[in-house]
C-alpha cells in the first residue's frame, strides 16, 4: 500500500514538470503570471518567445529565451 501511495505522489509531482509545450501562435487569453512558450519568427534561431500573462490593465511580458530540446514538445494552439 505504501508503494502504491508513493508511486502516485511521485507521478503527480513529476508529470507536470516533464515537458513544456511550444505553441504555434500566442494564446488569446492568458491568466495572470501564466507562462506560454511560442515559436515566433521575431526570435533568433534556437530561441522561443516566452509570454507571461499580466493582470488587467498591464501589458504581457515577452522575451526570447533558449529552451533545451528535451524540455519542449511541439504542439498547435487552439484559436
Amino acid at each position: 500500500m505504501r508503494v502504491l501511495a508513493s508511486v502516485l505522489i511521485f507521478s503527480a509531482v513529476a508529470l507536470p514538470c516533464a515537458a513544456q509545450t511550444i505553441l504555434k501562435s500566442e494564446p488569446l487569453f492568458l491568466a495572470p503570471y501564466e507562462v506560454a512558450f511560442v515559436q515566433d519568427a521575431s526570435c533568433a534561431a534556437g530561441k522561443v518567445l516566452k509570454v507571461t500573462g499580466a493582470i488587467r490593465g498591464l501589458h504581457r511580458k515577452k522575451m526570447c529565451v533558449a529552451l533545451a530540446s528535451e524540455q519542449a514538445s511541439l504542439a498547435t494552439a487552439t484559436p
